[in-house]
């Protein structure tokens, strides 16, 4: 059920020391769990002629119960581990929680001749457009986790005002809201053993597949040799999204010098040891605007929050987004 007390602020257990193992450790727990919740998957056709597929939590609800629209990250899906917990949590609750895919992260090659990054506001804004039309009884909220985090927020300070009349309130958890900054982070040292060379080892596949449906995208020789975001962004994420490059992608998609721009109610959390965002470059509450909640603790690394004992339980994220949600606070 959702908390009916404050959610504490986020404590790391002891056995979890550190931002990297507080990243790593709850992406596995989820491994571990034989009770992943029950989803159906609807296929929308997008407006140019591509799709998108959307991943519903399959648990009784009556159809005006709250909506939560939860937008994956980098490479992500419904899968995901925190997306199993916000799905979980929501079938407790009564909510009906949905998962829209990004172009090529749902299992299958989109076939248009583009994929998604983090700024892709006008993609973000036709997805909660259909779930408005969807779902007109239903009260709706969206949450998006860092790469969907950033976009989210990127969508909320286009829209201004009028991002209120499609969904109650936001919550961006774990956004790269200085992309610049995230790249350089991940990009040495242990963080790009782990980080950067996951992602690669998808990225890359799905962009040279790309480039031989569509020849002339882009480069193919400069992205089999990318060996970080940087160079990969600079070769095929920008070109393909109508960026001159990497370093022009990077500061237009950026959340961070629009936060004034925000207009409904908003929960930005960002962990201040997550190895994809230093905490020199997390904002504070003069670079928002007052419809801004920023939630900092000292300790959570990227998209973890994990508690309790060995093996761990990852229900603290949930609830605090539940929390928000239905109380603002």
């Amino acid at each position: 059920m959702p908390p009916s007390s404050p959610v504490p602020p986020y404590t790391a257990p002891r056995w979890l020391p550190g931002g990297q193992l507080q990243t790593v450790i709850p992406a596995l727990i989820s491994r571990t769990s034989d009770r992943a919740p029950a989803l159906r998957r609807a296929r929308w056709t997008t407006p140019d002629g591509d799709f998108i597929d959307v991943d519903w939590l399959e648990a009784p609800s009556p159809p005006e119960a709250p909506l939560l629209v939860l937008f994956h990250g980098l490479e992500g899906s419904s899968r995901s581990h925190y997306a199993q917990a916000v799905l979980a949590a929501c079938a407790a609750a009564g909510w009906q929680c949905a998962v829209p895919h990004f172009r090529g992260c749902s299992g299958e090659d989109n076939h248009a001749a583009r994929a998604y990054h983090s700024g892709d506001f006008a993609e973000i804004d036709w997805i909660l457009q259909r779930f408005v039309a969807l779902q007109p009884h239903s009260p709706i909220y969206a949450a998006g986790v860092s790469l969907g985090g950033n976009a989210l927020l990127r969508w909320a300070q286009e829209k201004g005002t009028s991002a209120g009349s499609q969904v109650r309130a936001i919550a961006a958890v774990s956004a790269p809201l200085d992309l610049a900054a995230g790249g350089q982070a991940i990009a040495t040292g242990l963080s790009y053993q782990i980080y950067t060379r996951m992602f690669l080892r998808t990225l890359k596949p799905k962009a040279l597949r790309m480039i031989a449906r569509h020849p002339g995208l882009a480069d193919a020789q400069r992205v089999r040799s990318a060996r970080n975001l940087s160079t990969f962004d600079d070769a095929f994420t920008a070109p393909i999204h109508g960026f001159r490059d990497a370093a022009d992608y990077w500061a237009r998609a950026s959340s961070k010098p629009h936060l004034r721009r925000l207009r409904l109610p908003t929960l930005i959390l960002n962990a201040r040891n997550d190895p994809f965002q230093p905490a020199a470059v997390l904002p504070d509450p003069r670079l928002a605007s007052d419809w801004v909640r920023l939630e900092q603790p000292t300790q959570g690394g990227h998209v973890g929050f994990a508690q309790g004992g060995l093996p761990g339980r990852l229900d603290w994220l949930p609830r605090r987004l539940l929390q928000f949600f239905q109380h603002g606070t």
